[in-house]
């Protein structure tokens, strides 16, 4: 098919859809298109002006250098319809307003970022397939890689989409999973195109400090000046001090949390690759831990939930880590670069291009 816009959706939320839509748009850019940009359904209002934007949308504006003329408007924003759900009258669909977007004439090809999964969205008549048929366009989905079962999660979505699936990214495939042996074939054989197959990556997956402290509503008792750190995955300091040590040393760019009262834990946590310290309970840290961790520059936060409640916030929290630093954008052009086949993408597209 040929059409102007591409819509980037997902089956599931937190796929990574916004990275491999701003990734999407970097290869465009690159081989020299005139690219639009644009997220119909937003999540919470970041700007208005000149165009409404929700934050996903916003940061993809900066980074690719987008005029306002050339960016397609939030239509309705959940946060703001949660508020105050007459806002929009559940009888009225929004999707007349989608013309909006084919008065865009700057752009060559506009990129849209689909809601968060097929459904989402369909409350305002902004529903992927709804979206994709009122444009005329293709649709790519980006897929978190969690089995080799996802072939029946795809098959349902073709099904679903028809022939506006141009095909899928897999994104996050563990190093020992055979995806290109097996999964690759198999969907290619029924008709779904495998565009890029990325590797799980702990960059993209890392937090900052400052984000954990914001969802903890956490106490920065030391280095509040480091919240910038990344924090890659968690560990959970609840044994001995020997096995602690042996535990800690097997990982990298950690957030350790640990018991108030468990000095010897905390200790043993600076000494590794630790890049914040959570501490559960009533106890202030002793001047110890703290004159370590301000020579180790290792920020500690304090937090008054129990450690379970904890544990689940911070995995929510990389669950749902958005792209923002430019050290992970930066990462996202090499990777599209590397693992993501843009010749073929385009010509499924309709719009062949000479390779960069």
């Amino acid at each position: 098919m040929t059409s102007r816009f591409l819509l980037v959706g997902s089956t599931q939320a937190y796929s990574g859809k916004s990275t491999a839509t701003l990734g999407i748009a970097q290869q465009l850019q690159a081989r020299q298109f005139r690219i639009g940009y644009g997220k119909p359904v937003g999540t919470s209002r970041i700007t208005t002006d000149p165009v409404p934007l929700d934050a996903d949308a916003h940061l993809a504006a900066q980074v690719l250098n987008l005029p306002p003329e050339c960016l397609a408007p939030t239509l309705v924003f959940w946060e703001d319809w949660l508020k105050q759900p007459d806002l929009l009258p559940q009888a009225t669909p929004l999707t007349g307003a989608l013309a909006r977007y084919q008065s865009l004439t700057e752009p060559e090809l506009i990129l849209l970022e689909a809601p968060a999964n097929l459904h989402e969205g369909h409350l305002f008549g902004l529903g992927l397939a709804q979206i994709a048929a009122s444009l005329d366009a293709g649709i790519v989905l980006v897929v978190r890689f969690q089995s080799l079962l996802l072939l029946d999660e795809l098959l349902m979505a073709q099904a679903h989409l028809g022939e506006r699936l141009l095909g899928v990214l897999l994104n996050a495939v563990p190093p020992d999973q055979p995806v290109q042996e097996i999964l690759v074939p198999m969907l290619e054989q029924r008709g779904i195109p495998v565009f890029g197959v990325f590797p799980r990556s702990r960059l993209l997956r890392s937090v900052r400090v400052g984000e954990l402290a914001q969802h903890l509503q956490a106490r920065v008792v030391c280095c509040p000046e480091r919240m910038d750190l990344l924090v890659e995955h968690l560990s959970i300091g609840a044994m001995s001090v020997n096995a602690a040590l042996d535990y800690f040393r097997q990982g990298v760019n950690m957030v350790v949390i640990t018991g108030s009262g468990r000095t010897d834990i905390q200790l043993a946590a600076l000494e590794a690759s630790t890049q914040c310290l959570v501490l559960t309970g009533p106890n202030t840290p002793e001047p110890m831990v703290l004159h370590r961790a301000e020579e180790m520059e290792i920020p500690i936060l304090m937090v008054e939930m129990d450690t379970l409640t904890a544990v689940e916030t911070i995995e929510r929290t990389f669950e749902q880590v958005r792209l923002q630093e430019p050290v992970k954008i930066q990462y996202v052009q090499q990777m599209m670069a590397q693992y993501l086949d843009m010749e073929r993408l385009l010509r499924h597209w309709g719009h062949p291009c000479p390779a960069a």
